[in-house]
């Protein structure tokens, strides 16, 4: 699969005089996995309303597969497939009964069917409670239901909100593994509070912040062009006015914040802009070895997605500058309110 199958042009959103989304620009290309990060009250829900068509914006468009989704809305969406975070199941079905509904709900029916169902309980791996009645399976399992629902039109693009909430960790990493597989013939956009479950199976991630883009590119760009500074963290016994002088005399510091709690040690938090943070550590070491003092530890702190997250949410209105990817925008232009 190529090409660019979702993209979305200045869309906003608002309810009454309260903007839920502000100017999104977005192009999303075909066989990825995309993971869409925000904090509560982002924008997040707001989004991928939108492009499910559940909610229509107050400006913009949405283009699916080259369908505009409010235009050709029932073409559109027969592209869709989506998860909502509490699954649409009704509990006094058996997973056949409920997958054959909503099958005919998609203008399916006799032998083309009977193959979808078969088709999304063995992707799934649903076979064996297919003549269970919902309510008795686990919430593994329903979630596994309302996954093989968003299948069943064979959608070029399945939407997933929160699919692994409130699910034990072997029923996360089962989940996890099922939307790796879905990644290989779908593109599939999903929503999680997990950061470290997006940064492992995302091909790309969309931070969104008070209604706001403001990061759109692949985990390992995002760390390369976003996590600098690093940070160096030492502990010493030496007073903290000596520890201030040694390292003013460090060149690329960009930030030092010094700790001294009861214990008597002071604790030393560096940042620097060098790419290669080691340069720092060493001439730390130096200076401490050179002055006679001790040195007690010291440590490299790599950031992470969550420190990325972090810093975009919390610094929205003036996000970096991403690098520009070919067919990957990053943060748009939010016009006056």
């Amino acid at each position: 699969m190529s090409g660019m199958l979702i993209q979305c042009q200045d869309v906003w959103k608002s309810y009454g005089s309260q903007a839920a989304l502000k100017g999104l620009n977005l192009q999303m290309e075909s066989g990825k996995i995309v993971g869409l990060l925000g904090p509560n009250g982002a924008g997040k829900s707001t989004t991928m309303n939108l492009m499910t068509g559940c909610l229509a914006p107050t400006a913009g468009t949405i283009t699916i597969d080259g369908l505009d989704l409010y235009k050709n809305a029932q073409q559109a969406k027969g592209k869709l497939g989506y998860l909502p975070e509490l699954p649409p199941v009704y509990p006094d079905m058996t997973v056949d009964e409920y997958l054959r509904f909503v099958g005919q709900a998609r203008k399916l029916k006799g032998s083309a069917l009977q193959a979808r169902v078969n088709t999304v309980t063995t992707q799934t791996q649903l076979q064996d409670v297919r003549r269970r009645l919902i309510k008795t399976l686990s919430k593994g399992y329903r979630q596994r239901v309302g996954i093989a629902q968003a299948l069943l039109g064979n959608p070029k693009v399945i939407i997933l909100d929160e699919p692994t909430v409130g699910l034990d960790p072997i029923q996360i990493i089962e989940i996890r593994d099922l939307i790796k597989e879905l990644g290989q013939t779908h593109t599939v956009i999903f929503s999680s509070h997990i950061l470290s479950e997006v940064q492992t199976i995302c091909d790309q991630i969309i931070m969104i912040a008070k209604g706001k883009l403001v990061a759109f590119d692949t985990p390992e760009n995002l760390e390369q062009h976003l996590l600098t500074p690093n940070e160096v963290i030492l502990t010493t016994d030496t007073p903290a006015s000596e520890v201030r002088t040694l390292l003013e005399g460090i060149s690329n510091i960009t930030e030092l914040s010094l700790e001294e709690p009861d214990s008597g040690l002071v604790t030393a938090r560096i940042k620097t802009d060098l790419s290669d943070v080691y340069q720092i550590s060493r001439a730390v070491f130096s200076a401490f070895a050179a002055s006679g003092n001790t040195l007690l530890e010291l440590a490299v702190k790599k950031a992470n997605l969550e420190d990325i997250f972090l810093e975009l949410a919390d610094n929205d209105a003036a996000a970096p500058e991403l690098p520009v990817v070919e067919g990957e925008p990053v943060e748009s232009e939010v016009p006056e309110e």
